[in-house]
């Protein structure tokens, strides 16, 4: 079953328990993954799916900073949750000893040298870290190998 296919039998699970804060975070993602299959007029993958929410989660974290600078508790909490649910779709995270394992194989695979070779290192560990990792702190320990 298709990561897309599991999200829209759970908003049928959510239609019938009558969860309507769930049913409502789970359309949200499938409106998203719907208007990325418009805009891009292609049938998304599991790879991809997981791209759209991982952007979901960065804008969700993003906003939830800004509800709670501004004392909105209320949105601040709604966003909570949807991240919650997001993130119940996403695999399990990769721990710090497997990043640093995916980061050292991707080096060696790719020879990369110096900053210059992120490109390819980042390649390699986006499509085996992707949804399970924050690539920007993937990206980070990259940069922090290559300044050694």
């Amino acid at each position: 079953m298709s990561l897309k296919d599991r999200i829209q039998d759970d908003m049928k699970t959510a239609m019938r328990a009558k969860d309507k804060e769930r049913l409502g975070a789970i359309r949200l993602i499938l409106a998203a993954i719907k208007q990325r299959e418009v805009d891009e007029r292609i049938e998304l993958q599991d790879t991809q799916v997981l791209g759209v929410l991982e952007k979901m989660i960065k804008q969700r974290r993003e906003s939830l900073v800004h509800y709670q600078n501004a004392s909105r508790e209320d949105l601040a909490a709604r966003e909570f949750f949807e991240i919650e649910v997001i993130q119940s779709y996403l695999p399990a995270p990769l721990s710090e000893a497997d990043i640093d394992t995916l980061v050292a194989n991707a080096i060696a695979v790719t020879g990369a040298q110096s900053v210059r070779d992120m490109g390819k290192v980042m390649a390699l560990i986006k499509d085996q870290a992707q949804g399970r990792a924050d690539m920007a702190e993937v990206s980070a320990r990259v940069k922090t190998r290559f300044a050694t």
